[in-house]
């Protein structure tokens, strides 16, 4: 079976700003390359599970979350780095019902089954409960950090 880590976008991957969907206001957050190359060399599958309720609320729409991943997926291309998979829920509950949204665990369960992720062996990184919450409904060890800090401050947590 494979193992994973499943990272949130906003806090972990950029600098957390609130809704952050303009390019102008998306900053990979320092030493998530080197961190990421590590998952890699330690095995892991790297899969990005976000909330993006912003597009339920019209905030901003579905197009400008496309543009920053691929801005994303650019930038760590170049770096020799991919992520197997990005989900992103545009759901609220105020707005809509849905059970991709964090805290409920559709997008972890859904890679486990697609990519054959053993839960036990893979980890969940978020800067919020809800993040932790859908890797423990999906039997995944949360870990959790706060918002915008380096991800080198956990490495040692994941063998």
């Amino acid at each position: 079976m494979n193992k994973a880590i499943f990272l949130d976008r906003d806090g972990v991957i950029n600098r957390e700003r609130g809704f952050t969907y303009r390019l102008e206001d998306f900053e990979i957050l320092p030493g998530l390359v080197s961190a990421l190359k590590e998952f890699r060399k330690r095995g892991y599958m790297l899969i990005v599970v976000s909330n993006q309720s912003g597009v339920a609320k019209g905030l901003y729409r579905q197009t400008d979350i496309e543009v920053l991943h691929n801005y994303l997926v650019g930038e760590l291309k170049k770096e020799g780095l991919v992520f197997d998979e990005i989900y992103y829920c545009v759901h609220h509950p105020d707005v809509s019902k849905c059970i991709c949204r964090k805290p409920d665990s559709l997008f972890v369960e859904k890679s486990i089954a697609r990519f054959g992720i053993d839960p036990a062996g893979s980890f969940f990184i978020g800067d919020k409960e809800r993040d932790i919450e859908a890797a423990h409904k999906a039997g995944v060890k949360g870990i959790m950090i706060e918002a915008n800090s380096p991800l080198s401050e956990i490495m040692h947590l994941i063998k």
